[in-house]
């Protein structure tokens, strides 16, 4: 928009830094989410890849999931952490200059991190694929955040620091541990660097990163965004703030313990494979608790559900939230791991809480944020609806061509003849994985179709806000040469 005209609410609040974020955010989804159809189209279809070593799976599978979490869902949590900090807080938000550094910084740095992938460059450790220099840069980003986030609550106007804020503080803390110690590495070249860590520790290191990336990055971050958006959107206080607090502290003390349950079946230590999956289990206690809160805060308001397609986005990603935290200590359990693990049961699981609940509570979130960004309404509450349908057909369409993948996949490889032999060779289990891809491919393409239902709708609310905008500047105009 452009500046000549000044809110209210912007003399009060920084809300530039968040409409980039914010618009930013599309702009990886869209992005990140292609690059997803296409590479699970090169899975049904191979000769896609145009024998470009650039666009094989193994190069562009990396720049998905970092497009996706950290490109696109990164640039929500701090749009949306920025947005809540101010607003729970009732102060502006600290260190202006600074907080400019981490839009371009984090966007910069994803951006490279993507191209550096294509060309090869990676450390090949999931969700940590950046090479040192870039794990550098990320580091004095994500330090600038967290000074902006503790500065901002510092200057609060309310005695009270509310539950949203809690669980986006520990995200931010955790994140920064979780980065410097899993990125610990001696550089050869300035491309290439190798883990201070080896063996068993380097694979415990990993996932003790990699499952608390999903825990702190995309779950309690995500929660934090959840305990704000949806009391707001209800116009109803949360259904039980007590409950939020256990749920806080009982999910930050027992996410950090559960990530060595990737490595059952491995050169792990039992002890520490037992103790990731106990932990894994109780889990199951805070997730539900926060999933229960959320939905519940609509207690008195259920008819928003038939009403309004924004609260049909916040409430149906607190659903598949309650499912994959009920299906993830499922396939903890060493018995059923036994049969899921290496499978692309892992991969449906992985969807149903990225797609079901990060996306789903995002996209919810930003056509919240968006009209009180940029003082208009959205263009089409219709189009709302159609993205919400063609999201949710996508997602089922998704997780259970990968379910019916993985469970047959880990049958066929489990299969045994009558003289012991295995029953399928790898070969026969590839086959059986063609018709589960091109559905799964299918239900990326309803979802990615939404994407577009979505940004065509945000671009028509810019138009109109620039057009409101230029009638309130002609009218002042009008005034001023009248006097």
């Amino acid at each position: 928009m452009a500046q000549s005209v000044t809110l209210p609410s912007e003399q009060q609040y920084n809300y530039e830094v968040i409409r980039k974020f914010t618009i930013m955010a599309v702009v990886w989804g869209v992005i990140g989410m292609c690059v997803g159809l296409y590479i699970a189209l090169e899975l049904a279809f191979p000769h896609l890849n145009l024998d470009l070593p650039w666009l094989t799976f193994g190069r562009l599978r990396p720049v998905h999931t970092t497009l996706v979490i950290f490109g696109f869902g990164g640039s929500v949590l701090f749009a949306t952490s920025y947005y809540v900090v101010q607003r729970t807080c009732q102060a502006r938000l600290a260190f202006p200059l600074l907080a400019e550094f981490t839009f371009w910084g984090w966007t910069a740095g994803v951006g490279l991190g993507a191209l550096s992938y294509m060309a090869g460059i990676t450390q090949g450790r999931e969700y940590a694929e950046f090479e040192w220099p870039l794990d550098i840069a990320i580091t004095l980003v994500w330090v600038s955040y967290l000074s902006i986030y503790v500065a901002t609550l510092l200057r609060r106007n309310q005695p009270h620091i509310y539950v949203a804020n809690w669980f986006y503080l520990a995200f931010i803390l955790t994140v920064a541990i979780l980065h410097i110690f899993n990125n610990l590495a001696v550089p050869v070249s300035l491309t290439k660097s190798y883990s201070l860590f080896s063996g068993v520790q380097d694979a415990m290191t990993q996932w003790w990163y990699g499952h608390n990336a999903v825990g702190f990055f995309l779950t309690a971050a995500f929660l934090g965004m959840m305990y704000y958006f949806v009391p707001k959107q209800a116009g109803r206080p949360i259904y039980s703030y007590r409950l939020s607090i256990i749920h806080f502290w009982a999910l930050i003390f027992l996410y950090m313990w559960a990530g060595g349950h990737h490595l059952h079946w491995t050169a792990l230590p039992d002890w520490v494979s037992t103790l990731s999956a106990t932990f894994s289990i109780l889990l199951l206690l805070p997730s539900w608790g926060g999933m229960i809160n959320g939905i519940m805060t609509l207690s008195g308001a259920w008819d928003k559900l038939r009403s309004d397609p924004i609260m049909l986005f916040l409430i149906t990603s607190l659903s598949f939230y309650g499912m994959s935290t009920f299906e993830g200590p499922l396939m903890s359990l060493k018995s059923v791991n036994a049969l899921s693990h290496y499978t692309d049961w892992t991969i449906g699981h992985v969807h149903s809480g990225a797609l079901g609940w990060v996306a789903l509570v995002s996209f919810g979130s930003i056509y919240h944020l968006f009209p009180r960004l940029f003082n208009t309404r959205l263009y089409s509450q219709t189009l709302i609806y159609v993205h919400f349908w063609l999201a949710t057909i996508g997602i089922v369409l998704y997780i259970t061509a990968m379910w019916v993948a993985g469970i047959g996949q880990g049958l066929m490889l489990r299969g045994f003849d009558q003289y012991g032999n295995l029953a399928y060779t790898f070969t026969e289990t590839v086959e059986f994985l063609h018709t589960p891809y091109v559905w799964r491919a299918i239900g990326g393409a309803f979802f990615v179709v939404g994407v577009f239902v979505m940004v065509y709708n945000l671009v028509m609310t810019l138009v109109a806000a620039r057009r409101e905008e230029a009638a309130l500047q002609a009218k002042l105009a009008a005034k001023l040469a009248r006097a």
